[in-house]
């Protein structure tokens, strides 16, 4: 988007705001099936939890994506926005029984990662099929708290249990439709990926009535100018040619699965937030804007980099900026960043905002949750409203403390 859409965006709506661009999220859904359209079945489920906005779901609804959802809540918000419970994958991880068998009443694809919960809904629901997460032990990923594969984390059942699961499905008669993994975020080798798609499809082999296999996702998208980002092109022809020979050798067309929520939506967000402050110390000049961690905590709770630009003065001279929030927290966006002159009232643009941004936001510091702004044919349309003090009230009960006694006391 051009910087004069979003500052009109954040003079029309207010800040903070976080604006989405739906034709740069059309044009990686594009992107992603092109690179795999020699397979004849590919189902992209877009992961909610990236961002579930009900205006973002109908989008990928229109695209003709699926969904990966990991909450019952998802499940539902996924089947108001309009998709088919076929078109729904439940992934959740360490939730209840009863949780699962909800969403299996609704009729979306259930994805179990739990020996003792497979065992258990195998032996009550032995005629609903399901998929099962594999840990396939890769470490993939460039931050060990987004890599979610290797062989001390808390997703999947260990490809060493595979016997395990065997006898399961024996004992139970249930059946297995597909076979899952997810190995974590920011995938930049792709050769790790396509060493752990060698082993699904040995797990795949172990059992005779797939539908599908799932990839999981975790491809990197750039952050910075010359970033390096997963080669989606060169992973299409690679895996592309894998999973066509594994079909033949299967003896059946299965559907390849993945399911991205970054890749989807990461380069699509824009921040905008509105200066404060400008405070100089000692050694640093802060930028103080009307934000915080409550709103954006990627940096704080990852590390993660999201580049900062100033709207308001694109040709001004660059200094350097520490940009900091309102909240009485440590909550640094950025330091000693190179950005055009900042003045009190700027508004900054933090770019890469789509995905795991609003969706990770709060009201800590009983502040309100941002407005959400799609950009779509050329027009700006609010998808949520900016939340009101009645909204931090909402659902709270205030007691009231006073006594009869300490009324009279005051008379």
């Amino acid at each position: 988007m051009l910087e004069n859409q979003l500052l009109k965006i954040a003079q029309d709506f207010g800040s903070p705001v976080y604006v989405y661009d739906a034709e740069k999220i059309e044009s990686q859904y594009k992107r992603l099936t092109n690179a795999f359209k020699s397979v004849k079945k590919l189902k992209i489920n877009y992961a909610v939890k990236a961002l579930s906005n009900i205006s973002i779901l109908k989008l990928f609804n229109n695209l003709g994506a699926g969904i990966d959802t990991v909450s019952i809540q998802e499940v539902q918000l996924g089947l108001a926005a309009g998709f088919l419970p076929s078109q729904i994958i439940f992934t959740p991880n360490g939730v209840s029984l009863s949780e699962i068998e909800e969403a299996a009443k609704l009729g979306v694809e259930i994805n179990i990662d739990n020996l003792s919960i497979l065992e258990q809904f195998g032996t009550k629901h032995p005629k609903i099929p399901v998929c099962i997460r594999i840990n396939p032990h890769v470490m993939a990923g460039g931050n060990a708290n987004i890599s979610v594969g290797h062989i001390d984390s808390k997703f999947g059942i260990s490809i060493h249990q595979i016997p395990h699961i065997l006898r399961i499905v024996e004992n139970t008669k249930m059946t297995i439709n597909g076979i899952h993994m997810h190995t974590g975020s920011d995938i930049l080798d792709i050769e790790v990926f396509l060493y752990a798609s060698e082993i699904l499809f040995e797990t795949a082999k172990q059992f005779k009535d797939l539908d599908f296999i799932d990839f999981g996702s975790g491809f990197k998208v750039p952050y910075k100018p010359g970033d390096i980002e997963t080669n989606i092109e060169e992973l299409g022809k690679k895996l592309s040619t894998k999973f066509n020979d594994f079909c033949k050798e299967y003896g059946k067309d299965l559907t390849l699965a993945f399911e991205p929520g970054k890749f989807l939506v990461s380069e699509s967000g824009y921040f905008l937030t509105k200066v404060n402050a400008v405070k100089q110390t000692t050694s640093t000049v802060f930028a103080q804007v009307d934000s915080g961690f409550n709103h954006l905590i990627r940096p704080m709770f990852y590390g993660s980099h999201h580049e900062i630009s100033n709207i308001s003065n694109p040709k001004g001279r660059e200094r350097f900026y520490t940009v900091v929030g309102y909240i009485c927290e440590t909550d640094t966006f950025g330091n000693n960043r190179r950005i055009n002159e900042i003045n009190e009232g700027d508004v900054l643009c933090f770019k890469n905002a789509g995905a795991y941004c609003f969706s990770m936001a709060s009201n800590y510091n009983s502040r309100f949750r941002p407005a959400e702004v799609l950009w779509h044919n050329n027009q700006a349309h609010l998808i949520r409203k900016r939340e009101t003090f009645d909204d931090i009230l909402n659902n709270q009960i205030a007691i009231d403390f006073s006594t009869k006694k300490e009324k009279d006391l005051v008379k």
